[in-house]
């Protein structure tokens, strides 16, 4: 888009965006303008701002409401606003499954966890239950923060996969940065809780790390 496009759909704000979304549908629209319209009035100038903070609209799927209401022209109402539209974004990509579907591989388990937690602005460790053939009893947030080892015990881990009654679990995690390459911590906690899980009877089958749309699985790469 040219600079005197890009003051043009600033100067039209959101009334003219939501002509033309009427006119032409929502996939006419440029990214500011489908913007402009999520935050209201005098949209296109804050819609501007918004962008040009965050660089690309994937990037919105990694900010908080705090983050954005930093910016220039977005209030907290607007930063809400738009965080809630990039997650009915997300939803919407996560489609309906069958209760306890059959996860075959790698490959499908990070088809079924990348739409909900890939694209997290901050980092999450979760476990996914499966049963003896290996289908879905339950997904489940452990923690939230810094993955550090330390902080990830075994006791919750496998007190979360019991109370499901798994057979086996398949641990995740997102890295906000958006590369999936395992750290010596994740590597670490890999290691802790596979041997945690001989103990208890719960085999651990594989780690992913997610990032955005990419992930690394342990199982994949022979480390596990």
């Amino acid at each position: 888009m040219n600079g005197h496009t890009t003051n043009a759909l600033r100067a039209a704000g959101s009334l003219v965006a939501r002509e033309r979304l009427e006119l032409h549908g929502a996939a006419a629209l440029a990214d500011e303008e489908l913007l402009a319209i999520l935050v209201g009035a005098n949209g296109g100038q804050t819609a501007g701002a918004l962008l040009q903070a965050c660089g690309t609209v994937q990037q919105l799927a990694h900010e908080t409401a705090g983050d954005l209401s930093r910016i220039t022209g977005m209030t907290p109402a607007r930063a809400a606003m738009v965080v809630a539209g990039v997650e009915l974004g997300r939803r919407t990509l996560t489609r309906p499954r069958p209760d306890r579907e059959r996860l075959s591989g790698p490959r499908e388990v990070a088809a079924f966890l990348l739409p909900r937690y890939g694209a997290s602005p901050v980092e999450r460790f979760g476990i996914l239950s499966l049963s003896t053939k290996h289908r879905v009893l339950r997904t489940e947030i452990v923690s939230t923060g810094t993955l550090d080892a330390s902080l990830v015990h075994p006791r919750e881990v496998f007190r979360t996969a019991a109370m499901h009654r798994a057979a086996a679990i398949v641990l995740f995690h997102n890295h906000p940065s958006g590369d999936p390459t395992p750290s010596v911590d994740d590597v670490a906690l890999t290691e802790r809780l596979q041997q945690a899980g001989s103990l208890m009877g719960i085999e651990v089958l594989d780690h992913l790390v997610l990032a955005d749309t990419r992930y690394f699985s342990f199982k994949e790469t022979g480390r596990l």
